[in-house]
């Protein structure tokens, strides 16, 4: 992992590299995370970029990505490791002949389970998972735990050891810790407060939707085949549905897969009609698209400077 950060501007040119455009804001989180080897819990609407973050700061920082996309009923199976229990049973019956040697000298029922133990809870039947994998990487990676919100409040407490320590306890094989402290992403689309404990361990961040000065350079550095006349209209609507009382607010995922239609279908300015064919790529309940064909005849009567 990139360990020499030379400054906040060093973050910012890198991820703009990479096409993600950052503030100082955003920089600051990724420099302070990387220097101070504290998790980061990025917050904010979906679509804004946050896991987008952290693939960004895996390329500047030259790390691997490991990511648990988190879900309800995640547990630490899924999450941390499992036991391969079909080879372990094959195992066992390939090698029944030779069991009893392997117990010949124990005198008692807890030795010979002990003894058992150590066999087959051993790395040959370990399937890692991504925090086990992330903790045992032979290089600093960069873990992401993507939507902890999803997850139940048991499973964020599973994850408070390996925040503030950098380490899991397995029962049949002891603590782990981190051969290398991994650099830790965890997204939240505010779906339930988090834990206080959890907010502890972490550095904040707040992504909020952009505005529109942002959303345009955002635009010109990943869709530049689209003209500036039509990226500023976008860009005016999407900033004028957002102000809307709608289920769901586009995103700038939204305008982006908007802008990279626009250019297939060799548009140079918005008209009524186009919009409305192409409203479903923006927003993704009919109630907002029929809110949002309402206010079409309003917003075409507006100057375009406004």
């Amino acid at each position: 992992m990139k360990t020499r950060i030379d400054s906040l501007d060093d973050v910012i040119a890198s991820f703009a590299g990479q096409g993600y455009i950052c503030d100082q804001r955003t920089a600051l989180a990724v420099y302070l995370a990387a220097q101070l080897h504290k998790p980061v819990l990025v917050e904010g609407p979906p679509g804004v970029g946050k896991t987008e973050l952290a693939k960004a700061a895996s390329a500047f920082l030259e790390a691997p990505l490991i990511r648990l996309q988190c879900y309800e009923g995640l547990d630490e199976s899924r999450a941390l490791y499992e036991w391969k229990y079909g080879k372990q049973l094959l195992y066992t019956q390939l090698l029944r002949d030779k069991l009893s040697g392997m117990l010949a000298d124990t005198d008692s029922l807890e030795q010979s389970m002990e003894r058992l133990g150590d066999a087959f809870y051993s790395d040959t039947f370990l399937e890692p998972r991504p925090l086990l994998r992330a903790l045992r990487a032979d290089e600093p990676v960069v873990l992401l735990i993507d939507e902890i919100d999803k997850a139940d409040q048991e499973f964020e407490a599973f994850l408070l050891e390996l925040l503030s320590d950098f380490q899991i306890s397995i029962p049949e094989m002891g603590t782990v810790k981190a051969r290398h402290q991994p650099l830790v992403f965890l997204t939240s689309n505010d779906q339930r407060e988090l834990s206080d404990a959890l907010k502890r361990r972490c550095l904040h961040l707040y992504i909020p939707y952009p505005d529109a000065a942002l959303e345009r350079r955002i635009l010109a550095e990943r869709v530049p085949e689209l003209g500036e006349q039509l990226r500023d209209q976008l860009v005016a609507f999407i900033q004028h549905l957002r102000e809307q009382d709608m289920k769901k607010l586009p995103a700038i995922s939204e305008t982006l897969d908007w802008a990279r239609a626009l250019v297939l279908l060799h548009a140079d300015t918005l008209e009524p009609e186009l919009v409305e064919q192409t409203l479903a790529l923006v927003l993704k309940n009919e109630q907002d698209v029929a809110l949002a064909r309402d206010l079409l005849p309003h917003w075409f009567r507006k100057p375009r400077s406004a």
